[in-house]
């Protein structure tokens, strides 16, 4: 890469990064159905051309940045520790997520991020939106999976079964978070649901579909 392409693509990414952060904070501010896409062109002082090109809706102004947690679950499968399951990896990394607060668990009390998931589960077209990002972390982990000779269809019901539990206990934390509980005080049962869901998940789908991780 040239000095020209490095400093196009830099660029590029301030300006991705401003739409997003000028788009949140309106959101926020006004709420999601009452601002429009010209109103965030305008306030980051771009044309609404220059905004479909690096956003190709509105939604995706909120939920681009789930694209960069889309390889998450696949990636903790593919390398995960030799003895180690599919399921059992996951929830091994679901666990540490919690301890430290991650906000993908839900378990975070950070005033921006309450807020941001504050707006994504009460605005219904951002709710639906988000399916289309879920579907590709579906397609990537059921790809690793059948990458260790699980049949297709097994290996497409394991990841959404297997990524709707992530998604389900993070928007469960949150509730209590919003409901105004402390992340100390909801932490165990945080860990106790998600003990139960990925064990759950361990007797049907690990003794029989998804081997542990054997020495090559």
């Amino acid at each position: 890469m040239d000095n020209t392409t490095g400093l196009r693509e830099s660029k590029k990414l301030r300006t991705r990064r401003l739409l997003a952060a000028t788009a949140l904070e309106l959101f926020l501010e006004k709420g999601f159905d009452a601002v429009s896409v010209a109103d965030v062109a305008a306030a980051a002082e771009v044309s609404k051309p220059t905004l479909f090109r690096y956003f190709p809706s509105k939604e995706d102004l909120v939920l681009d940045r789930f694209a960069d947690h889309q390889d998450e679950v696949a990636r903790i499968v593919r390398d995960r520790a030799v003895g180690l399951t599919p399921v059992g990896a996951v929830h091994a990394h679901f666990l540490a997520a919690l301890a430290e607060r991650d906000p993908i668990t839900g378990l975070c009390d950070h005033p921006n991020v309450l807020a941001f998931q504050g707006l994504l589960y009460s605005t219904t077209s951002l709710e639906a939106r988000i399916a289309h990002y879920t579907a590709r972390e579906v397609e990537l982990l059921a790809a690793a999976l059948e990458a260790e000779s699980v049949p297709p269809l097994s290996a497409r019901l394991a990841a959404t079964h297997l990524v709707a539990v992530r998604h389900e206990l993070g928007r469960e934390n949150w509730r209590r978070l919003a409901a105004g509980a402390t992340v100390d005080e909801v932490h165990p049962a945080a860990v106790a649901e998600a003990d139960q869901a990925f064990g759950m998940l361990a007797d049907g789908l690990d003794r029989t579909l998804l081997p542990p991780r054997r020495p090559s």
